[in-house]
């Protein structure tokens, strides 16, 4: 018989090799084949049991769905960037926190999921110093938004970082600013996210093939393929690029940084009316001064070369005076402007640059009926006033007239389809009304 003291240790070292056994990860078990092709010797029960993560019931995705279950190991997908790893394939690169664009803001390092941070940082992101050396004022401009709202009114600012209200621990708010908000995103009726039809990304659902709505809460009536066939341009894009595809229609992204409704249409958004714009700003008020069709401009009065241009930004007519003499006969026009001859200038190069009047005399015929000087709006050259640049809206023979009295339509003083004649609109050619703003010809603009 062995003495007692033998036994005691025989049980000892049984029970430290048996605790040593159950502490090695399942993944690494040697037991649960007896070779490489042999049947499991495990139930299907107990094989999935071991794929589990600790807690979660029968019927939730086994090795955190990231992976295959075989024989009570998980074998990680790798068919994808990143890298899953783990017994239970629990641990990704690319759920760890970020900030501003940075995984654990630049100050930490991810290590199965959570950020481990640099010392004198903290947070989920390690997005907060520990140590603040900014004012209350400084911080507070950090955290504002575009619309100089802190932290979008869904969080509080820490030493120029915004920290989101997750009072639930859900983290639907989220953002540099805390302007995501995916709270929006859950349906009324399931309280699920997207109606659990679609992924949800600040506050906007995403809908699988075959649904659609705010909550990706309707179902289509035909299949994705023909939805996508009904969708795509003639140029082969879906929607032009320009829109997203619900059950065989397009929903054009008609709205534009500077908040215009309908430059976007079309069956397949084909029609982008901002192309009707200034070449130089694509987003300029400078619209086509005719009448644009689905992006491209037709200039009025049809047929006049004098208008012309991508949209109709050149328009020669300016270069004429009332009777039709374009820059005073001592000039070319290019655009819209006169390019003056050597020795004249002006808007219609009306003026010479010498004169052979005496400064009295010049002066003499620059006074106004009540004796002032171009009327005190402008300066006297060569017995002509010429009204100050900085007012633009003074005219006249002696600057006494306001072209703000004339009359305006859709904003533009005489519709942009004539000049300002000291308060009253002189129409060009094919034009008529007080504004200008009746087109005689065949189709109105």
């Amino acid at each position: 018989m062995c003495p007692a003291g033998f036994r005691n240790f025989l049980l000892l070292a049984s029970s430290l090799l048996f605790a040593g056994l159950s502490a090695v990860p399942q993944s690494f078990s040697p037991s649960l084949r007896s070779g490489p092709a042999a049947a499991c010797r495990l139930s299907r029960a107990e094989s999935e049991r071991r794929c589990r993560a600790p807690g979660q019931p029968p019927g939730v995705a086994l090795c955190h769905g990231r992976g295959r279950c075989d024989c009570g190991v998980c074998i990680c997908h790798v068919s994808e960037p990143g890298v899953y790893f783990g017994p239970l394939c629990e641990c990704h690169e690319w759920v760890c926190e970020t900030y501003d664009g940075s995984t654990c803001a630049g100050h930490g390092k991810c290590d199965c999921g959570k950020c481990k941070c640099d010392e004198g940082w903290s947070g989920d992101a390690c997005q907060y110093p520990t140590n603040c050396d900014l004012t209350k004022k400084k911080s507070n401009q950090m955290c504002k938004n575009s619309q100089d709202i802190i932290c979008s009114n869904a969080g509080t600012c820490h030493c120029g970082r915004c920290k989101c209200d997750n009072s639930d621990g859900n983290g639907l708010v989220y953002g540099k600013f805390c302007e995501c908000d995916d709270r929006e995103c859950i349906d009324d009726e399931t309280e699920e996210i997207c109606g659990g039809h679609g992924k949800c990304y600040c506050g906007n659902c995403y809908c699988q093939a075959g649904w659609h709505g705010d909550k990706c809460e309707f179902q289509c009536d035909i299949t994705p393929w023909e939805s996508k066939r009904r969708c795509t341009s003639p140029d082969g894009k879906v929607c032009s690029n320009r829109g997203i595809c619900v059950c065989g229609e397009c929903s054009c992204h008609d709205v534009d940084p500077t908040g215009d409704w309908g430059d976007i249409h079309g069956d397949t958004c084909e029609c982008d009316e901002r192309d009707c714009r200034a070449v130089y700003d694509r987003y300029s008020d400078d619209f086509c001064s005719g009448k644009c069709e689905c992006g491209k401009c037709t200039c009025y009065p049809p047929g006049d070369s004098r208008v012309y241009g991508k949209t109709c930004e050149c328009d020669d007519r300016r270069c004429e005076d009332l009777d039709g003499v374009v820059c005073g006969g001592h000039g070319s026009c290019s655009c819209g402007r006169c390019v003056c001859e050597r020795g004249w200038f002006g808007k219609l190069c009306q003026h010479p640059r010498k004169c052979n009047l005496t400064e009295e005399q010049s002066k003499s015929l620059c006074e106004s009926a009540d004796g002032i000087l171009c009327s005190g709006k402008g300066s006297c050259h060569c017995g002509k006033c010429i009204c100050s640049a900085e007012e633009w809206y003074v005219s006249g023979e002696f600057c006494d007239c306001d072209d703000r009295d004339c009359d305006k339509h859709d904003g533009l003083i005489c519709t942009g389809n004539g000049i300002c004649s000291c308060g009253n609109c002189e129409c060009w050619d094919g034009w008529n009304g007080n504004a200008c703003e009746i087109w005689l010809g065949t189709e109105y603009p």
